[in-house]
């Protein structure tokens, strides 16, 4: 499994002419509601096999969670079940408030 910095993500996004990953945030709603990266879209880990469907397999996907344990375990999932690109966020929205954007509430 692929890991991604936050500053890489950052510069990814940041970057308009590349190809823009999915973000998935794997948190519960209640943390997704404290604080998320822009443009990421909300997909409770415990409803990942559920909800397998909306997403597209040959997408790159960025996996986020709190600190990066729980988005590991979905990226090695979503992995395991024909997912090629996917990359887990190191540090999760921890380390994002940290390095990238200090502004985001930390909990």
């Amino acid at each position: 499994m692929q890991q991604m910095q936050p500053t890489e993500l950052a510069a990814r996004l940041a970057d308009t002419a590349a190809e823009q990953p999915l973000l998935v945030d794997v948190r519960e709603t209640w943390e997704v509601e404290l604080c998320q990266i822009p443009g990421s879209i909300s997909i409770p880990m415990n409803t990942i096999p559920a909800r397998v469907g909306e997403l597209d397999p040959d997408r790159e996907i960025v996996c986020i969670c709190h600190h990066g344990g729980r988005s590991a375990q979905v990226a090695f999932w979503l992995e395991r079940n024909g997912f090629t690109r996917v990359i887990n966020l190191a540090g999760g929205v921890h380390e994002w408030a940290g390095q990238v954007d200090p502004t985001m509430r930390r909990y």
